[in-house]
Protein backbone atom coordinates (compact mmCIF):
# COMPACT_ATOMS: atom_id res chain seq x y z
CA UNK A 1 0.00 0.00 0.00
CA UNK A 2 1.32 3.55 -0.71
CA UNK A 3 2.29 5.64 2.25
CA UNK A 4 1.53 9.36 2.90
CA UNK A 5 4.20 11.83 1.18
CA UNK A 6 4.52 15.25 1.76
CA UNK A 7 4.67 16.75 -1.72
CA UNK A 8 3.13 20.17 -3.76
CA UNK A 9 -0.17 19.76 -5.62
CA UNK A 10 1.72 19.86 -8.86
CA UNK A 11 3.91 17.37 -7.63
CA UNK A 12 1.28 15.47 -6.66
CA UNK A 13 -0.16 15.39 -10.47
CA UNK A 14 2.68 14.51 -11.83
CA UNK A 15 3.24 11.22 -9.56
CA UNK A 16 -0.44 10.47 -9.93
CA UNK A 17 0.08 10.78 -13.79
CA UNK A 18 2.47 7.80 -13.78
CA UNK A 19 1.32 6.03 -11.68
CA UNK A 20 -2.25 5.81 -13.48
CA UNK A 21 -1.10 4.52 -16.58
CA UNK A 22 -0.42 7.66 -18.68
CA UNK A 23 0.93 7.25 -22.10
CA UNK A 24 2.14 10.86 -22.61
CA UNK A 25 2.56 14.13 -21.09
CA UNK A 26 3.11 16.96 -23.60
CA UNK A 27 3.11 20.39 -21.89
CA UNK A 28 5.34 23.68 -21.71
CA UNK A 29 6.73 25.42 -18.66
CA UNK A 30 4.67 28.15 -17.21
CA UNK A 31 4.53 29.26 -13.16
CA UNK A 32 2.56 28.14 -11.62
CA UNK A 33 2.31 24.82 -12.93
CA UNK A 34 6.06 24.40 -14.09
CA UNK A 35 6.85 21.44 -11.16
CA UNK A 36 4.59 19.22 -13.51
CA UNK A 37 7.14 19.09 -15.88
CA UNK A 38 10.25 19.09 -13.75
CA UNK A 39 8.74 16.53 -11.46
CA UNK A 40 8.11 14.19 -14.23
CA UNK A 41 11.62 15.07 -16.06
CA UNK A 42 13.04 14.22 -12.29
CA UNK A 43 11.09 10.99 -12.24
CA UNK A 44 12.08 9.69 -16.23
CA UNK A 45 9.09 7.34 -16.53
CA UNK A 46 9.87 6.57 -20.14
CA UNK A 47 12.60 4.17 -18.20
CA UNK A 48 10.03 2.69 -15.55
CA UNK A 49 6.69 2.68 -17.46
CA UNK A 50 7.74 3.74 -21.04
CA UNK A 51 5.67 7.28 -20.61
CA UNK A 52 6.59 9.74 -23.13
CA UNK A 53 7.52 13.18 -21.23
CA UNK A 54 8.07 15.88 -24.00
CA UNK A 55 8.39 19.39 -23.42
CA UNK A 56 6.86 21.26 -26.49
CA UNK A 57 8.08 24.16 -28.43
CA UNK A 58 4.71 25.80 -27.15
CA UNK A 59 1.42 25.39 -25.60
CA UNK A 60 -0.10 25.53 -29.05
CA UNK A 61 2.31 22.59 -29.87
CA UNK A 62 1.47 20.14 -27.27
CA UNK A 63 -2.44 20.50 -27.64
CA UNK A 64 -2.30 19.21 -31.08
CA UNK A 65 -0.14 16.39 -29.21
CA UNK A 66 -2.89 15.47 -27.18
CA UNK A 67 -5.14 16.01 -30.65
CA UNK A 68 -2.99 12.98 -32.23
CA UNK A 69 -2.10 10.98 -29.11
CA UNK A 70 -5.41 11.14 -27.85
CA UNK A 71 -7.03 10.42 -31.17
CA UNK A 72 -5.03 6.94 -31.12
CA UNK A 73 -6.72 5.90 -28.47
CA UNK A 74 -3.60 6.92 -25.72
CA UNK A 75 -3.77 8.79 -22.18
CA UNK A 76 -2.32 11.37 -22.91
CA UNK A 77 -2.17 15.22 -20.98
CA UNK A 78 -0.61 18.33 -21.00
CA UNK A 79 -0.80 21.19 -18.27
CA UNK A 80 -0.69 24.94 -18.09
CA UNK A 81 -1.58 28.08 -16.67
CA UNK A 82 -4.10 30.90 -17.62
CA UNK A 83 -2.24 32.37 -20.96
CA UNK A 84 -1.10 28.96 -21.71
CA UNK A 85 -4.38 27.85 -21.88
CA UNK A 86 -5.69 30.59 -23.76
CA UNK A 87 -3.61 29.42 -26.98
CA UNK A 88 -4.63 25.67 -26.05
CA UNK A 89 -8.38 26.88 -27.38
CA UNK A 90 -8.35 26.38 -30.88
CA UNK A 91 -6.87 22.66 -29.95
CA UNK A 92 -9.60 21.77 -27.52
CA UNK A 93 -12.14 22.72 -29.97
CA UNK A 94 -11.31 20.39 -32.56
CA UNK A 95 -10.71 17.58 -30.23
CA UNK A 96 -13.72 18.46 -28.35
CA UNK A 97 -15.55 17.90 -32.32
CA UNK A 98 -13.55 14.72 -32.97
CA UNK A 99 -14.72 13.66 -29.90
CA UNK A 100 -10.85 12.96 -28.27
CA UNK A 101 -10.41 12.11 -24.85
CA UNK A 102 -7.70 14.09 -23.16
CA UNK A 103 -6.67 15.53 -20.01
CA UNK A 104 -5.83 19.11 -19.33
CA UNK A 105 -4.78 20.71 -16.15
CA UNK A 106 -4.79 24.40 -15.71
CA UNK A 107 -3.18 26.03 -12.73
CA UNK A 108 -4.79 29.22 -12.48
CA UNK A 109 -3.13 32.68 -12.13
CA UNK A 110 -4.31 35.95 -11.95
CA UNK A 111 -5.52 38.06 -15.46
CA UNK A 112 -5.91 39.09 -17.59
CA UNK A 113 -3.30 38.74 -20.22
CA UNK A 114 0.00 37.87 -19.03
CA UNK A 115 -0.94 39.06 -15.28
CA UNK A 116 0.76 37.69 -12.82
CA UNK A 117 2.29 34.57 -11.36
CA UNK A 118 -0.05 34.86 -8.01
CA UNK A 119 -2.96 32.38 -7.91
CA UNK A 120 -6.10 33.20 -9.34
CA UNK A 121 -9.91 31.88 -10.62
CA UNK A 122 -10.41 33.85 -13.45
CA UNK A 123 -10.40 31.23 -16.07
CA UNK A 124 -13.75 29.64 -15.00
CA UNK A 125 -15.84 30.81 -18.05
CA UNK A 126 -13.47 30.10 -20.29
CA UNK A 127 -13.10 26.35 -18.74
CA UNK A 128 -16.92 25.93 -18.28
CA UNK A 129 -18.45 27.65 -21.13
CA UNK A 130 -15.97 26.03 -23.85
CA UNK A 131 -13.17 28.80 -24.44
CA UNK A 132 -12.89 28.09 -28.16
CA UNK A 133 -15.16 28.11 -30.66
CA UNK A 134 -18.80 26.50 -31.03
CA UNK A 135 -21.44 24.12 -29.20
CA UNK A 136 -19.08 22.31 -26.74
CA UNK A 137 -17.70 21.49 -23.24
CA UNK A 138 -15.49 19.44 -21.14
CA UNK A 139 -15.83 18.18 -18.33
CA UNK A 140 -13.87 20.31 -15.47
CA UNK A 141 -12.75 18.71 -12.09
CA UNK A 142 -12.45 21.31 -9.20
CA UNK A 143 -9.66 19.77 -6.64
CA UNK A 144 -9.57 21.85 -3.63
CA UNK A 145 -6.51 19.61 -1.39
CA UNK A 146 -3.13 18.46 -2.95
CA UNK A 147 -4.87 14.67 -2.12
CA UNK A 148 -7.99 15.64 -4.80
CA UNK A 149 -4.84 16.20 -7.38
CA UNK A 150 -3.80 13.53 -7.43
CA UNK A 151 -7.22 11.77 -7.09
CA UNK A 152 -8.84 13.62 -9.80
CA UNK A 153 -5.89 12.84 -12.53
CA UNK A 154 -7.43 8.78 -12.74
CA UNK A 155 -10.95 10.25 -12.17
CA UNK A 156 -10.15 12.92 -15.27
CA UNK A 157 -9.10 10.43 -17.87
CA UNK A 158 -11.88 7.89 -16.84
CA UNK A 159 -14.82 10.44 -17.40
CA UNK A 160 -12.56 11.42 -20.63
CA UNK A 161 -12.70 8.18 -22.25
CA UNK A 162 -15.90 7.23 -20.68
CA UNK A 163 -17.82 9.94 -22.48
CA UNK A 164 -14.67 10.47 -25.63
CA UNK A 165 -13.76 14.24 -24.67
CA UNK A 166 -11.37 16.11 -23.33
CA UNK A 167 -11.58 16.55 -19.18
CA UNK A 168 -10.10 19.14 -17.49
CA UNK A 169 -8.47 19.78 -13.69
CA UNK A 170 -9.02 23.51 -12.83
CA UNK A 171 -6.88 24.28 -9.60
CA UNK A 172 -5.09 27.30 -9.12
CA UNK A 173 -1.83 28.90 -7.95
CA UNK A 174 -2.37 27.88 -4.30
CA UNK A 175 -3.24 24.34 -4.33
CA UNK A 176 -0.75 23.86 -7.15
CA UNK A 177 2.41 25.23 -5.10
CA UNK A 178 1.12 24.23 -1.35
CA UNK A 179 2.36 21.68 0.44
CA UNK A 180 0.30 18.14 2.25
CA UNK A 181 0.55 15.32 2.74
CA UNK A 182 -0.89 13.04 0.24
CA UNK A 183 -1.51 8.95 -0.61
CA UNK A 184 -0.56 8.25 -4.22
CA UNK A 185 -2.63 5.38 -6.13
CA UNK A 186 -1.18 2.18 -6.97
CA UNK A 187 0.89 1.83 -9.64
CA UNK A 188 -0.89 -0.02 -12.28
CA UNK A 189 0.25 -0.91 -16.27
CA UNK A 190 -0.08 1.19 -19.39
CA UNK A 191 -2.72 -0.93 -21.67
CA UNK A 192 -1.42 -2.95 -24.16
CA UNK A 193 -1.90 -2.16 -28.22
CA UNK A 194 -4.37 -5.06 -28.08
CA UNK A 195 -6.16 -3.12 -25.14
CA UNK A 196 -6.41 0.07 -26.75
CA UNK A 197 -7.69 -1.63 -29.63
CA UNK A 198 -10.48 -3.58 -27.85
CA UNK A 199 -11.27 -0.23 -25.88
CA UNK A 200 -11.34 2.32 -28.21
CA UNK A 201 -12.78 1.11 -31.74
CA UNK A 202 -12.79 4.90 -32.84
CA UNK A 203 -9.13 5.26 -32.44
CA UNK A 204 -7.10 6.43 -35.24
CA UNK A 205 -4.28 4.23 -34.60
CA UNK A 206 -3.92 2.28 -37.94
CA UNK A 207 -4.89 -1.16 -38.78
CA UNK A 208 -5.00 -3.95 -36.00
CA UNK A 209 -4.14 -7.45 -36.08
CA UNK A 210 -8.15 -7.82 -36.81
CA UNK A 211 -7.65 -5.88 -40.29
CA UNK A 212 -10.08 -3.36 -38.71
CA UNK A 213 -10.51 -0.46 -41.14
CA UNK A 214 -8.66 2.68 -40.70
CA UNK A 215 -10.87 5.33 -38.78
CA UNK A 216 -10.54 8.83 -39.84
CA UNK A 217 -10.60 11.63 -37.10
CA UNK A 218 -12.01 15.90 -38.11
CA UNK A 219 -13.22 18.25 -37.19
CA UNK A 220 -14.28 19.71 -40.58
CA UNK A 221 -17.82 18.78 -41.90
CA UNK A 222 -18.71 20.41 -45.34
CA UNK A 223 -22.34 18.99 -45.23
CA UNK A 224 -24.33 21.06 -42.85
CA UNK A 225 -26.71 18.35 -42.22
CA UNK A 226 -24.03 16.25 -41.13
CA UNK A 227 -22.61 18.98 -38.80
CA UNK A 228 -25.99 19.44 -37.65
CA UNK A 229 -26.29 16.11 -36.51
CA UNK A 230 -22.57 15.77 -34.83
CA UNK A 231 -23.55 18.73 -32.94
CA UNK A 232 -27.25 17.02 -32.14
CA UNK A 233 -25.06 13.86 -30.55
CA UNK A 234 -22.65 15.81 -29.10
CA UNK A 235 -25.34 17.48 -27.37
CA UNK A 236 -26.92 14.36 -25.94
CA UNK A 237 -23.78 13.13 -24.55
CA UNK A 238 -23.55 16.57 -22.85
CA UNK A 239 -27.43 16.00 -21.21
CA UNK A 240 -26.25 12.70 -19.73
CA UNK A 241 -23.20 13.58 -18.39
CA UNK A 242 -25.24 17.26 -16.65
CA UNK A 243 -27.90 14.00 -15.38
CA UNK A 244 -25.14 11.85 -14.37
CA UNK A 245 -22.01 13.54 -12.88
CA UNK A 246 -22.14 16.12 -11.07
CA UNK A 247 -20.59 16.24 -8.09
CA UNK A 248 -20.42 18.37 -4.72
CA UNK A 249 -19.25 18.56 -1.08
CA UNK A 250 -21.81 20.12 1.62
CA UNK A 251 -20.57 21.39 4.67
CA UNK A 252 -23.02 22.44 7.75
CA UNK A 253 -25.75 23.23 4.92
CA UNK A 254 -28.62 20.80 6.61
CA UNK A 255 -29.72 24.03 8.59
CA UNK A 256 -28.23 26.65 6.90
CA UNK A 257 -29.74 30.17 6.97
CA UNK A 258 -26.88 31.31 4.77
CA UNK A 259 -24.49 29.80 2.38
CA UNK A 260 -21.19 30.72 1.58
CA UNK A 261 -20.34 28.92 -2.15
CA UNK A 262 -16.83 28.49 -3.51
CA UNK A 263 -14.11 25.97 -5.06
CA UNK A 264 -10.98 25.05 -5.06
CA UNK A 265 -8.65 27.49 -2.58
CA UNK A 266 -11.61 29.57 -2.05
CA UNK A 267 -13.56 26.74 -0.86
CA UNK A 268 -10.83 26.16 1.76
CA UNK A 269 -10.40 29.87 2.60
CA UNK A 270 -14.67 30.09 3.11
CA UNK A 271 -14.68 26.96 5.26
CA UNK A 272 -12.78 28.88 8.06
CA UNK A 273 -14.81 31.67 7.97
CA UNK A 274 -18.09 29.90 7.57
CA UNK A 275 -17.04 27.82 10.82
CA UNK A 276 -15.73 30.77 13.03
CA UNK A 277 -19.63 32.45 11.46
CA UNK A 278 -20.86 29.43 13.57
CA UNK A 279 -18.50 29.65 16.72
CA UNK A 280 -20.64 33.10 16.80
CA UNK A 281 -24.14 32.00 16.21
CA UNK A 282 -24.87 32.64 12.85
CA UNK A 283 -26.17 29.12 10.39
CA UNK A 284 -23.72 29.76 7.60
CA UNK A 285 -23.09 26.37 5.32
CA UNK A 286 -20.13 25.91 2.71
CA UNK A 287 -21.29 24.30 -0.64
CA UNK A 288 -17.99 23.80 -2.68
CA UNK A 289 -18.88 22.49 -6.48
CA UNK A 290 -16.28 19.74 -7.14
CA UNK A 291 -17.45 19.74 -10.96
CA UNK A 292 -17.55 22.99 -12.24
CA UNK A 293 -19.03 21.53 -15.34
CA UNK A 294 -21.42 20.31 -14.97
CA UNK A 295 -22.63 22.19 -12.59
CA UNK A 296 -24.10 20.81 -9.61
CA UNK A 297 -27.40 22.60 -9.34
CA UNK A 298 -29.34 19.91 -8.27
CA UNK A 299 -27.32 20.17 -5.06
CA UNK A 300 -26.98 23.66 -5.06
CA UNK A 301 -30.20 24.08 -4.95
CA UNK A 302 -31.19 21.10 -2.54
CA UNK A 303 -28.55 22.71 0.14
CA UNK A 304 -30.25 26.58 -0.47
CA UNK A 305 -33.53 25.06 -0.05
CA UNK A 306 -33.63 26.76 3.53
CA UNK A 307 -31.33 30.10 2.76
CA UNK A 308 -32.13 33.84 3.16
CA UNK A 309 -28.90 35.05 1.41
CA UNK A 310 -25.86 33.23 -0.53
CA UNK A 311 -22.67 34.31 -0.55
CA UNK A 312 -20.20 33.14 -4.03
CA UNK A 313 -16.62 33.95 -3.00
CA UNK A 314 -14.31 33.71 -5.97
CA UNK A 315 -10.90 34.92 -6.55
CA UNK A 316 -12.12 36.99 -9.65
CA UNK A 317 -14.78 39.86 -9.89
CA UNK A 318 -17.45 37.55 -10.32
CA UNK A 319 -18.26 34.56 -12.73
CA UNK A 320 -19.26 31.73 -10.91
CA UNK A 321 -21.99 33.49 -9.76
CA UNK A 322 -23.78 33.09 -12.76
CA UNK A 323 -23.83 29.46 -12.55
CA UNK A 324 -25.26 29.79 -8.53
CA UNK A 325 -28.06 32.20 -9.53
CA UNK A 326 -29.38 30.01 -11.93
CA UNK A 327 -28.98 26.68 -9.78
CA UNK A 328 -30.96 28.53 -7.53
CA UNK A 329 -33.54 29.51 -10.29
CA UNK A 330 -32.76 33.93 -9.11
CA UNK A 331 -35.20 32.77 -6.10
CA UNK A 332 -32.46 33.56 -3.41
CA UNK A 333 -30.52 36.90 -3.59
CA UNK A 334 -26.57 36.05 -4.50
CA UNK A 335 -24.26 38.34 -3.47
CA UNK A 336 -20.69 38.19 -4.75
CA UNK A 337 -17.09 38.54 -2.70
CA UNK A 338 -13.58 38.36 -4.72
CA UNK A 339 -10.19 39.52 -4.90
CA UNK A 340 -8.24 39.70 -7.98
CA UNK A 341 -5.07 40.25 -9.44
CA UNK A 342 -3.57 37.14 -7.29
CA UNK A 343 -4.29 38.46 -3.53
CA UNK A 344 -5.45 35.11 -1.76
CA UNK A 345 -7.68 36.52 0.47
CA UNK A 346 -8.22 35.50 4.53
CA UNK A 347 -11.07 34.48 6.07
CA UNK A 348 -11.63 37.12 8.17
CA UNK A 349 -12.17 38.84 4.61
CA UNK A 350 -14.83 36.44 3.80
CA UNK A 351 -16.59 37.13 7.35
CA UNK A 352 -16.54 40.55 6.77
CA UNK A 353 -18.24 40.27 3.08
CA UNK A 354 -20.93 37.86 5.28
CA UNK A 355 -21.73 40.83 7.53
CA UNK A 356 -21.95 43.05 5.01
CA UNK A 357 -23.90 41.21 2.58
CA UNK A 358 -25.61 38.69 4.31
CA UNK A 359 -26.73 39.61 7.75
CA UNK A 360 -27.92 43.23 7.00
Amino acid sequence: MSEYVLMKGNEAIAHAAIRCGCDGYFGYPITPQSEVLETLSIEKPWETTGMIVLQAESEIAAINMLYGGGGSGKRVMTSSSSPGIALMQEGISYMAACEIPALIVNVQRGGPGLGTIQPGQCDYYQAVYGGGNGDYNVIVLAPNSVQEMADFVDKAFKLAFKYRMPTMILSDGVIGQVMERVKLPEQKPRRTEEEIYAECPWAANGINLKKRKNNTLSSLESDPLEMDKRNEAMHAKYELIKETETQAEQICCDDAEYLLVGYGCMSRIAEEAMHQLRQNGYKVGLFRPITLWPFPQKELNHAAQNAKKILVCEMSTGQMITDVELAVKCKIPCEHFGRTGGVVPDPAEVINAAHKKLFK
